[in-house]
């Protein structure tokens, strides 16, 4: 990763055939921040560690999943450093939680059209 002086960050992101450049500016870093993070899980505390993360407000989505994971959750926040607050003292703290890995949405290409039925 480097950083030049306009306050810009540039991050060299390995693509199937080579690689992509992308570009945070100071303005971006301001955008609404969506991320899945999967969460491990103790598996005697997976009820408690559902209702704690049904108690934090950005917590949107969560769904108890088979696979590697125990839980995938769905994030909002209002920037990067609100969600990396979120992550570490709210989601983090919850007794039973091992781990977690996150996705940030880079962008949405599809929507389910459930929830509007």
């Amino acid at each position: 990763m480097e950083s030049n002086v306009a306050g810009n960050v540039r991050l060299n992101i390995s693509a199937q055939y080579g690689y992509r450049q992308l570009i945070w500016s100071a303005e971006a870093v301001d955008e609404k921040v969506l991320a899945f993070v999967d969460i491990f899980v103790d598996s005697l505390m997976i009820d408690e560690v559902l209702r704690d993360l049904n108690a934090i407000d950005n917590v949107i989505e969560i769904y108890e999943v088979t696979g590697e994971f125990d839980i995938v959750t769905l994030i909002r926040s209002d920037n990067i450093e609100e969600f990396r607050n979120i992550l570490k003292n709210r989601v983090m703290k919850i007794k039973g939680i091992k781990s977690t890995v996150s996705s940030i949405v880079l962008s949405i290409d599809k929507i389910s059209q459930r929830n509007s039925e």
